[in-house]
């Protein structure tokens, strides 16, 4: 068995900030993408998943130290230096953003933009440069590439604008891209074309994706297997299928209940207590308790173990629960 092309183990992440208490957002995340997958990364909102995709690519403020293990491709991406780092981003590791039109520069046109990226990454110029670019524009669904590199961000469509931050993301051929809640901002219906769009590059490039959405469709329409967040922990992981029709973690279970379905049409949405605590430094046991259906009273002793009550399904729950509990 070959080893995943990312291997993140017991990743920590701490800010201390002057004149402030330490916060440790990320308490120990575990997830691995294979070569060729892609992966989904999903919880609340203030779980980590922006977080863990910033860790992983080596975008974090200086204020932050990191511990544990991010190993992709053999090297620890939390050991490099930044020269190292920042080259292996653009060229090994994209990033598909979550606000493109924020993402791109508004006084530069997009033809000046993707031709800096060829540049440094490829040593492309002049035609070779400009064929590279209009390649992948194409292939993104942009079919008159001239126009297009001759547009400026607000010239474009917030659809156009995700299909160009896709473009560039894969311009260098990375071999794994964050895509962090690439169609938060666009219309259902472009929503579906942009992630067929991924999943169809993914399948003609062969790399790797790590999707992070908040959306179970999302990653129930495209993701091989899914990792879920809570409070700065993977509390649950496996196949997609597998976990989303039998999940045994009380939270995922309460996010799944929360979703819209016709056998309950007329009825309320379920929903879970609460909230994601903000400060869980000083919590005893599993952090979902206050808000859990299932909460035993050894809940508080210590940080749950991992169960496996199927192959490639883990849990870290000691009283697992199923749907419809």
């Amino acid at each position: 068995m070959t080893d995943p092309l990312l291997d993140v183990r017991d990743l920590v992440v701490e800010f201390c900030r002057k004149g402030a208490a330490a916060s440790t957002p990320l308490r120990g995340i575990d997830l691995r993408v294979e070569r060729g997958e892609i992966v989904g990364l999903i919880g609340e909102t203030g779980c980590g998943k922006t977080l863990t995709g910033r860790a992983i690519l080596g975008a974090l403020p200086s204020d932050a130290r990191t511990d544990g293990q991010a190993i992709f491709d053999g090297r620890d991406l939390l050991r490099l230096g930044s020269a190292e780092r920042n080259r292996l981003r653009g060229s090994c590791l994209g990033l598909i953003p979550q606000n493109p039109a924020s993402s791109l520069n508004p006084v530069h046109s997009i033809g000046v933009q993707l031709g800096l990226l060829v540049r440094r990454h490829l040593e492309l110029r002049g035609r070779d440069a400009i064929a590279r670019i209009d390649e992948e524009l194409v292939a993104v669904g942009l079919d008159n590439p001239a126009r297009i590199r001759a547009a400026y961000p607000f010239e474009l469509s917030g659809g156009m604008l995700q299909r160009v931050c896709i473009a560039a993301a894969l311009l260098p051929r990375p071999q794994l891209v964050v895509a962090d809640e690439p169609t938060t901002a666009l219309d259902v219906t472009i929503e579906r074309q942009i992630l067929e769009l991924i999943r169809q590059r993914q399948r003609e490039l062969g790399d790797s994706v790590l999707l992070i959405t908040h959306d179970m469709d999302v990653v129930a329409s495209i993701c091989d297997r899914v990792v879920v967040l809570y409070a700065g922990r993977s509390i649950e992981s496996g196949p997609t299928l597998q976990v989303l029709r039998s999940p045994r973690h009380p939270y995922t279970v309460g996010l799944l209940a929360a979703l819209p379905s016709s056998s309950r049409r007329g009825q309320p949405l379920a929903a879970i207590p609460g909230s994601v605590p903000a400060h869980v430094a000083a919590m005893q046991g599993c952090a979902f308790a206050p808000r859990c259906f299932n909460r035993q009273p050894d809940c508080s002793d210590g940080i749950p173990p991992n169960a496996l009550p199927e192959l490639g399904h883990a849990v870290e729950c000691r009283h697992l629960a199923v749907m419809g509990q």
